[in-house]
């Protein structure tokens, strides 16, 4: 991934800057890209709550074993539109329009897409996603 690639996330960024989600974000862009499991178990919280493009509840477990196995790839990660809100110090509303192109159980899903997700600080002072939501946008 080059310099300009990792640089996408924060020209993507819409009002007030927060350097500090907007790095959590490019890290977990990257480990998605990268399929590193490793670093998606540092970002994920344990406790996740996320609801998939279909509805269903997703949990940290699943993701992970995606990644790991190859059955979820992203091949193509283009934030278009990042929006921050905090909460307070330790927790943040993120909303990303991503372009996206994902291999799932080896069928291709492109287009655009909207996350939301919530960073929160947990007891040991790392940031984690601790809930959220994906949703193809039509258009």
């Amino acid at each position: 991934m080059t310099a300009d690639d990792r640089d996408r996330m924060g020209e993507a960024l819409s009002g007030a800057p927060d350097d500090e989600i907007v790095a959590l974000e490019r890290r977990l862009r990257t480990a998605q890209l990268e399929a590193d499991v490793s670093a998606l178990d540092a970002l994920i919280s344990d406790e996740l709550l996320f609801a998939g493009p279909d509805g269903h509840l997703a949990t940290k477990a699943a993701d992970l074993a995606g990644h790991a196995t190859g059955a979820v790839r992203f091949l193509i990660h283009v934030p278009e539109e990042l929006h921050v809100r905090r909460v307070n110090r330790d927790c943040a509303v993120v909303s990303l329009k991503a372009r996206l192109e994902v291999e799932i159980l080896g069928e291709l899903v492109a287009g655009a897409f909207r996350y939301t997700r919530v960073w929160a600080r947990e007891a040991d002072g790392q940031w984690r996603v601790a809930g959220g939501q994906v949703s193809m946008l039509r258009t």
